[in-house]
Protein backbone atom coordinates (compact mmCIF):
# COMPACT_ATOMS: atom_id res chain seq x y z
CA UNK A 1 0.00 0.00 0.00
CA UNK A 2 2.84 2.36 0.81
CA UNK A 3 4.61 1.68 -2.47
CA UNK A 4 1.43 2.31 -4.47
CA UNK A 5 0.69 5.67 -2.90
CA UNK A 6 4.25 6.97 -2.84
CA UNK A 7 4.50 7.91 -6.56
CA UNK A 8 1.20 9.79 -6.41
CA UNK A 9 2.23 11.63 -3.25
CA UNK A 10 5.56 12.58 -4.82
CA UNK A 11 3.82 13.87 -7.97
CA UNK A 12 1.38 16.00 -5.97
CA UNK A 13 4.20 17.42 -3.86
CA UNK A 14 6.23 18.24 -6.98
CA UNK A 15 3.22 19.98 -8.52
CA UNK A 16 2.64 22.03 -5.35
CA UNK A 17 6.34 22.97 -5.26
CA UNK A 18 6.23 24.12 -8.90
CA UNK A 19 3.13 26.16 -8.18
CA UNK A 20 4.70 27.88 -5.20
CA UNK A 21 7.82 28.75 -7.25
CA UNK A 22 5.78 30.88 -9.66
CA UNK A 23 6.16 34.63 -9.06
CA UNK A 24 3.20 36.13 -7.27
CA UNK A 25 1.72 39.59 -7.16
CA UNK A 26 4.45 40.85 -4.84
CA UNK A 27 7.15 39.61 -7.21
CA UNK A 28 5.63 41.34 -10.22
CA UNK A 29 5.08 44.54 -8.23
CA UNK A 30 8.72 44.52 -7.14
CA UNK A 31 9.88 44.04 -10.74
CA UNK A 32 7.68 46.92 -11.91
CA UNK A 33 9.11 49.21 -9.21
CA UNK A 34 12.69 48.26 -10.18
CA UNK A 35 11.98 48.91 -13.87
CA UNK A 36 10.39 52.29 -13.13
CA UNK A 37 13.35 53.32 -10.96
CA UNK A 38 15.75 52.29 -13.73
CA UNK A 39 13.79 54.24 -16.38
CA UNK A 40 13.27 57.37 -14.27
CA UNK A 41 16.70 58.98 -15.00
CA UNK A 42 16.12 58.47 -18.73
CA UNK A 43 12.63 59.97 -18.52
CA UNK A 44 13.94 62.88 -16.43
CA UNK A 45 16.55 63.57 -19.10
CA UNK A 46 13.77 63.53 -21.69
CA UNK A 47 11.73 66.04 -19.67
CA UNK A 48 14.62 68.48 -19.37
CA UNK A 49 16.00 67.80 -22.85
CA UNK A 50 12.65 68.51 -24.46
CA UNK A 51 12.22 71.85 -22.65
CA UNK A 52 14.15 75.10 -22.66
CA UNK A 53 16.86 76.60 -20.49
CA UNK A 54 14.38 77.51 -17.73
CA UNK A 55 12.78 74.08 -17.43
CA UNK A 56 15.26 72.72 -14.90
CA UNK A 57 14.70 75.67 -12.55
CA UNK A 58 10.90 75.37 -12.44
CA UNK A 59 9.47 74.43 -9.06
CA UNK A 60 6.37 72.81 -10.56
CA UNK A 61 7.79 70.96 -13.51
CA UNK A 62 5.46 69.58 -16.16
CA UNK A 63 5.75 65.80 -16.17
CA UNK A 64 4.96 65.59 -19.87
CA UNK A 65 7.76 66.04 -22.41
CA UNK A 66 7.94 69.39 -24.16
CA UNK A 67 8.27 70.09 -27.85
CA UNK A 68 11.86 71.34 -28.04
CA UNK A 69 13.75 68.07 -28.18
CA UNK A 70 14.40 68.18 -31.92
CA UNK A 71 15.52 71.79 -31.65
CA UNK A 72 17.89 71.00 -28.78
CA UNK A 73 19.17 67.88 -30.55
CA UNK A 74 19.86 69.94 -33.68
CA UNK A 75 21.78 72.43 -31.54
CA UNK A 76 23.98 69.59 -30.27
CA UNK A 77 24.55 68.10 -33.72
CA UNK A 78 25.32 71.46 -35.34
CA UNK A 79 27.59 72.76 -32.56
CA UNK A 80 31.05 73.09 -34.15
CA UNK A 81 32.81 72.79 -30.79
CA UNK A 82 31.25 69.36 -30.23
CA UNK A 83 31.85 67.76 -33.63
CA UNK A 84 29.02 65.32 -33.04
CA UNK A 85 29.38 63.13 -36.12
CA UNK A 86 33.14 62.74 -35.75
CA UNK A 87 32.73 61.89 -32.07
CA UNK A 88 29.96 59.40 -32.91
CA UNK A 89 32.17 57.71 -35.51
CA UNK A 90 35.06 57.53 -33.03
CA UNK A 91 32.84 55.95 -30.38
CA UNK A 92 31.55 53.36 -32.84
CA UNK A 93 35.10 52.48 -33.93
CA UNK A 94 36.50 52.26 -30.40
CA UNK A 95 33.54 50.32 -28.94
CA UNK A 96 33.42 47.84 -31.84
CA UNK A 97 37.17 47.13 -31.89
CA UNK A 98 37.41 46.83 -28.11
CA UNK A 99 34.37 44.54 -27.90
CA UNK A 100 35.73 42.24 -30.60
CA UNK A 101 39.21 42.06 -29.07
CA UNK A 102 37.93 41.51 -25.52
CA UNK A 103 35.67 38.66 -26.66
CA UNK A 104 38.42 37.04 -28.75
CA UNK A 105 41.23 37.21 -26.20
CA UNK A 106 38.99 36.47 -23.21
CA UNK A 107 37.54 33.41 -24.93
CA UNK A 108 41.03 32.14 -25.79
CA UNK A 109 42.28 32.71 -22.26
CA UNK A 110 39.10 31.33 -20.69
CA UNK A 111 39.36 28.17 -22.80
CA UNK A 112 42.98 27.72 -21.77
CA UNK A 113 42.31 28.20 -18.06
CA UNK A 114 39.15 26.07 -18.10
CA UNK A 115 40.16 23.11 -20.24
CA UNK A 116 43.92 23.02 -20.69
CA UNK A 117 46.28 21.74 -18.03
CA UNK A 118 49.56 23.60 -17.72
CA UNK A 119 51.87 24.53 -14.87
CA UNK A 120 50.92 27.69 -12.99
CA UNK A 121 47.42 28.00 -14.44
CA UNK A 122 45.69 28.48 -11.09
CA UNK A 123 48.14 31.10 -9.72
CA UNK A 124 47.95 32.98 -13.02
CA UNK A 125 44.15 32.97 -12.93
CA UNK A 126 44.13 34.13 -9.31
CA UNK A 127 46.53 36.94 -10.22
CA UNK A 128 44.28 38.04 -13.08
CA UNK A 129 41.24 38.04 -10.80
CA UNK A 130 43.18 39.97 -8.14
CA UNK A 131 43.85 42.79 -10.62
CA UNK A 132 40.11 43.51 -10.62
CA UNK A 133 40.51 44.80 -7.07
CA UNK A 134 43.02 47.48 -8.16
CA UNK A 135 41.30 50.82 -8.88
CA UNK A 136 41.71 52.04 -12.44
CA UNK A 137 42.79 55.46 -11.21
CA UNK A 138 46.02 54.04 -9.73
CA UNK A 139 47.34 53.14 -13.16
CA UNK A 140 46.37 56.32 -14.99
CA UNK A 141 49.67 58.17 -14.48
CA UNK A 142 52.01 55.39 -15.74
CA UNK A 143 49.53 54.59 -18.51
CA UNK A 144 49.48 58.22 -19.62
CA UNK A 145 53.28 58.35 -19.60
CA UNK A 146 53.49 55.15 -21.65
CA UNK A 147 50.96 56.33 -24.23
CA UNK A 148 52.19 59.91 -24.57
CA UNK A 149 55.99 59.69 -24.12
CA UNK A 150 56.92 56.14 -25.10
CA UNK A 151 54.38 55.29 -27.81
CA UNK A 152 53.52 58.88 -28.82
CA UNK A 153 49.84 58.01 -29.17
CA UNK A 154 48.38 60.91 -27.21
CA UNK A 155 45.27 62.25 -28.92
CA UNK A 156 44.74 59.14 -31.06
CA UNK A 157 42.11 56.41 -30.80
CA UNK A 158 44.82 53.77 -30.40
CA UNK A 159 45.59 55.22 -26.98
CA UNK A 160 42.04 54.33 -25.93
CA UNK A 161 41.89 50.96 -27.70
CA UNK A 162 45.23 49.39 -26.69
CA UNK A 163 44.74 49.39 -22.87
CA UNK A 164 41.29 47.82 -23.29
CA UNK A 165 42.13 44.96 -25.68
CA UNK A 166 41.49 42.40 -22.92
CA UNK A 167 39.99 42.66 -19.45
CA UNK A 168 40.37 40.61 -16.29
CA UNK A 169 36.59 40.41 -15.95
CA UNK A 170 36.29 38.99 -19.47
CA UNK A 171 38.86 36.28 -18.75
CA UNK A 172 37.15 35.37 -15.47
CA UNK A 173 33.70 35.40 -17.12
CA UNK A 174 34.69 33.07 -19.96
CA UNK A 175 36.69 30.78 -17.69
CA UNK A 176 33.77 30.21 -15.37
CA UNK A 177 31.34 29.68 -18.22
CA UNK A 178 33.48 27.25 -20.20
CA UNK A 179 34.32 25.26 -17.07
CA UNK A 180 30.64 24.40 -16.66
CA UNK A 181 29.25 24.54 -20.20
CA UNK A 182 31.93 22.63 -22.15
CA UNK A 183 32.27 18.92 -21.31
CA UNK A 184 35.75 17.46 -21.36
CA UNK A 185 34.43 14.53 -23.41
CA UNK A 186 33.87 16.76 -26.45
CA UNK A 187 37.45 18.00 -26.36
CA UNK A 188 38.79 14.47 -25.95
CA UNK A 189 36.63 13.26 -28.86
CA UNK A 190 37.99 16.05 -31.08
CA UNK A 191 41.56 15.13 -30.17
CA UNK A 192 40.89 11.47 -30.89
CA UNK A 193 39.65 12.49 -34.34
CA UNK A 194 43.02 14.18 -34.93
CA UNK A 195 42.00 17.83 -34.44
CA UNK A 196 44.74 20.24 -33.40
CA UNK A 197 44.44 22.51 -30.38
CA UNK A 198 43.42 25.53 -32.46
CA UNK A 199 40.93 23.51 -34.50
CA UNK A 200 39.44 22.06 -31.33
CA UNK A 201 38.98 25.54 -29.94
CA UNK A 202 37.46 26.82 -33.19
CA UNK A 203 35.00 23.96 -33.75
CA UNK A 204 34.25 22.90 -30.16
CA UNK A 205 35.18 25.62 -27.68
CA UNK A 206 33.99 28.67 -29.60
CA UNK A 207 30.47 27.38 -30.40
CA UNK A 208 29.99 26.42 -26.76
CA UNK A 209 31.13 29.89 -25.67
CA UNK A 210 28.76 31.85 -27.93
CA UNK A 211 26.08 32.72 -25.31
CA UNK A 212 28.62 34.02 -22.79
CA UNK A 213 30.65 35.70 -25.54
CA UNK A 214 27.54 37.53 -26.76
CA UNK A 215 26.81 38.85 -23.28
CA UNK A 216 30.44 39.83 -22.79
CA UNK A 217 30.41 41.69 -26.11
CA UNK A 218 27.29 43.60 -25.09
CA UNK A 219 28.65 44.51 -21.66
CA UNK A 220 31.98 45.57 -23.14
CA UNK A 221 30.36 47.66 -25.87
CA UNK A 222 28.20 49.54 -23.37
CA UNK A 223 31.09 50.07 -20.94
CA UNK A 224 33.37 51.33 -23.71
CA UNK A 225 30.67 53.54 -25.22
CA UNK A 226 30.00 55.27 -21.89
CA UNK A 227 33.64 55.42 -20.78
CA UNK A 228 34.62 59.01 -20.03
CA UNK A 229 37.56 59.03 -17.63
CA UNK A 230 40.46 57.70 -19.73
CA UNK A 231 39.33 59.16 -23.12
CA UNK A 232 38.93 62.56 -21.45
CA UNK A 233 42.56 62.40 -20.27
CA UNK A 234 44.27 61.03 -23.38
CA UNK A 235 42.17 62.55 -26.19
CA UNK A 236 41.85 66.19 -27.19
CA UNK A 237 38.92 68.24 -28.46
CA UNK A 238 39.90 67.61 -32.09
CA UNK A 239 39.46 63.82 -31.89
CA UNK A 240 37.11 62.95 -29.01
CA UNK A 241 34.73 60.12 -28.33
CA UNK A 242 31.06 60.97 -27.81
CA UNK A 243 31.08 61.35 -23.97
CA UNK A 244 34.14 63.62 -24.19
CA UNK A 245 32.55 65.68 -26.94
CA UNK A 246 29.32 66.12 -24.98
CA UNK A 247 31.29 67.37 -21.98
CA UNK A 248 32.25 70.39 -24.12
CA UNK A 249 28.63 71.52 -23.88
CA UNK A 250 29.35 72.43 -20.25
CA UNK A 251 32.52 74.38 -20.93
CA UNK A 252 30.72 77.71 -21.35
CA UNK A 253 30.00 80.20 -18.56
CA UNK A 254 26.27 79.52 -18.88
CA UNK A 255 25.25 75.86 -19.14
CA UNK A 256 21.96 75.12 -20.91
CA UNK A 257 21.03 71.78 -19.38
CA UNK A 258 18.22 71.23 -21.86
CA UNK A 259 20.83 71.03 -24.63
CA UNK A 260 23.21 68.97 -22.46
CA UNK A 261 20.55 66.37 -21.63
CA UNK A 262 19.35 66.32 -25.21
CA UNK A 263 22.90 65.37 -26.16
CA UNK A 264 22.91 62.68 -23.46
CA UNK A 265 19.75 61.20 -24.93
CA UNK A 266 21.26 61.27 -28.40
CA UNK A 267 24.25 59.30 -27.13
CA UNK A 268 21.88 56.78 -25.51
CA UNK A 269 19.85 56.10 -28.66
CA UNK A 270 22.48 53.80 -30.29
CA UNK A 271 22.61 51.69 -27.12
CA UNK A 272 18.81 51.39 -27.04
CA UNK A 273 18.83 50.32 -30.69
CA UNK A 274 21.53 47.75 -29.90
CA UNK A 275 19.50 46.28 -27.04
CA UNK A 276 16.34 46.23 -29.15
CA UNK A 277 18.06 44.43 -32.03
CA UNK A 278 20.27 42.03 -30.08
CA UNK A 279 18.28 41.55 -26.88
CA UNK A 280 16.05 38.70 -28.04
CA UNK A 281 18.93 36.84 -29.69
CA UNK A 282 21.06 37.22 -26.57
CA UNK A 283 18.32 35.88 -24.29
CA UNK A 284 17.64 32.91 -26.58
CA UNK A 285 21.37 32.18 -26.78
CA UNK A 286 21.71 32.25 -23.00
CA UNK A 287 18.72 29.92 -22.59
CA UNK A 288 20.17 27.48 -25.14
CA UNK A 289 23.52 27.56 -23.34
CA UNK A 290 21.82 26.95 -20.00
CA UNK A 291 19.87 23.98 -21.40
CA UNK A 292 22.98 22.45 -22.98
CA UNK A 293 24.99 23.00 -19.80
Amino acid sequence: MTTSTAPGWFTRRKARSAATNKPGLFGYAFLVIVILLALFPLYWSLLIGSGDSSTINKQNIDWLPGGNFLKNAAAVVNDPSVGFWRALTNSIIVSTVVSFSVVLFSTLAGYAFAKLRFRGSRPMLMFIIATMAVPTQLGIVPLFIAMSQWLHLSGTLLAVILPALVTAFGVFWMTQYLTQALPDELIEAARVDGASMIRTFWHVGLPAARPAAAMLALFTFVATWTNFFWPFIILDSNNPTLPVALSLLQSNYFVDYSIVLAGVLLSTIPLLILFAVAGRQLVSGIMQGAIKG
